[in-house]
């Protein structure tokens, strides 16, 4: 698999709990892909994308290594993004 969708890709990557508010967290434009902000989940995202997204009181970026068919376990999710010194 060489691109998915942005929700499905924040829910495998344990960003958020379940799809339906990683959903909800994109459509809210609280998402960023290549420095634009994300309206809609169903935009694609490939390896070597930047992500910013808020992570409680922080701003975080990473860059996506992988995508995943579906979610797996902690040590699993963090192998499909590497986190970006800011």
């Amino acid at each position: 698999m060489t691109a998915t969708r942005i929700d499905k890709w924040l829910f495998c990557a344990r960003f958020t709990r379940t799809r339906a508010t990683a959903q909800e967290t994109v459509a809210a434009g609280k998402v960023r892909l290549n420095g634009a902000r994300v309206g809609k989940p169903g935009r694609s995202l490939k390896p070597g994308d930047i992500l910013t997204l808020g992570k409680g009181a922080e701003i975080l970026a990473v860059r996506v290594l992988a995508v995943a068919e579906r979610r797996g376990s902690a040590t699993q999710a963090q192998s499909l993004y590497e986190v970006l010194e800011q």
